[in-house]
């Protein structure tokens, strides 16, 4: 079976029954190169050292690395020779994903549904690992159309609140798009279908994302690639950004895990996007997964924060400038940017509250507040 992220022009994840080669974005953008992911080994350091990200393709990578290692022919899964022993197996190898990143709603979710289809399976009888690859296939499949009615749902809510006709500008942080998901994207998707299926985009600004540069890195690598016009933006420079230019309606972000409550664990800075973007009066824009949606959390105080390393923050890393100009083998130095000796802070998310959101967006609707409150009530908004 073979399954891409066909909504766009970039292939992120590629999976061809048995075979799972992701795009390495720690070469972006400078090189596209994929690399095979054979074992849930490969899938844990590739999601671990930020080869692949973006808390919907975390989960697809990590559920179909293990797939392609049930699939292929090592000495440890041909020993498996009931179908106890092959559950046990996946349950153990998918408990040791879930420690690839610990904020990332959605690789847990998944991990939760395909321990339940595992189990279903012995119980029934059936093929445990066939079972297993169906449903890790069939997650990549509904990831896909879930970002296109995210991208569609999302462009339709900015339309409709823009008071300045078709054409509109938005700024987005971090990176969302077709390298972060599936395919299309989320706060990405939504940028895509403004401008692809709806034509109603300007023009897009988007933030460097410090200190991992996802944004200068990755955004643009997409933004490029789709032909979508673009600025890249200081980190501090949005809130002269939005003092200067009235035309930006909105910040569309993306989301490693929202509470029930609305509140949004994202990218480092996302948090004060949300603020600059209250105080200048524009909308302000979570796009999700309900996957990323954890109703078991009453807010965001019980959201674990992952700390990266200081180093990231002390010292930046890239490739010459030479090496990309000639074309030639990229080199990847590093320069040290703060003085020997001295500490760093290096959160890799942050929450924002609720308060400050305007809305919620997903595949199965638009959520907002009701009139008055502070805070969303997802678990209503989505029995609903």
């Amino acid at each position: 079976m073979s399954l891409s992220n066909s909504a766009s022009k970039l292939q992120a994840i590629r999976w061809v029954r048995p075979r799972l080669d992701i795009l390495d974005q720690l070469l972006l953008p400078h090189a596209s190169t994929y690399i095979d992911i054979s074992s849930s080994a490969d899938g844990h350091r590739a999601i671990a050292t930020m080869q692949t990200r973006g808390a919907p393709a975390i989960a697809i990578v990590a559920a179909l690395s293990l797939a392609a290692e049930l699939l292929g022919s090592s000495h440890e899964v041909e020993q498996l020779d009931t179908e106890s022993a092959a559950a046990a197996f996946i349950e153990q190898r998918l408990d040791y994903l879930a420690t690839s990143r610990p904020t990332a709603v959605n690789l847990f979710d998944a991990i939760r549904k395909l321990k339940a289809v595992v189990r279903k399976a012995v119980s029934s009888g059936k093929n445990v690992v066939n079972a297993y690859v169906s449903a890790a296939e069939a997650m990549l499949a509904a990831d896909v159309a879930d970002n296109e009615n995210i991208g569609r749902l999302g462009a339709e809510f900015i339309l409709g609140r823009s008071p300045l006709g078709n054409k509109l500008k938005v700024l987005t942080h971090c990176n969302t798009g077709a390298l972060a998901t599936a395919g299309h994207g989320t706060a990405l998707g939504i940028i895509r279908s403004l401008n692809n299926s709806m034509s109603s985009l300007d023009h897009v600004y988007f933030t460097e994302t410090r200190p991992y540069n996802q944004g200068a890195r990755l955004t643009a690598y997409e933004l490029l690639v789709e032909e979508i016009p673009a600025t890249l933006v200081c980190d501090s420079a949005v809130s002269a950004l939005l003092r200067s230019d009235p035309s930006i309606r909105a910040i569309v972000v993306g989301a490693d895990r929202v509470a029930r409550n609305g509140d949004t664990a994202n990218k480092i800075g996302t948090y004060q996007l949300a603020i600059t973007a209250k105080f200048h009066g524009r909308d302000f824009i979570v796009a999700a997964p309900t996957t990323s949606i954890d109703l078991d959390l009453d807010s965001g105080a019980g959201i674990v924060i992952e700390e990266r390393s200081q180093d990231e923050v002390l010292a930046t890393e890239g490739f010459s400038a030479e090496s990309v100009a000639n074309g030639t083998e990229l080199k990847r130095a590093a320069v040290r940017v703060a003085p020997v000796g001295v500490a760093a802070w290096n959160p890799s998310f942050d929450v924002t509250p609720a308060d400050l959101i305007t809305a919620v967006v997903t595949e199965k609707g638009v959520f907002v507040k009701v009139d008055g409150a502070k805070e969303f009530d997802l678990l209503r908004s989505l029995s609903n």
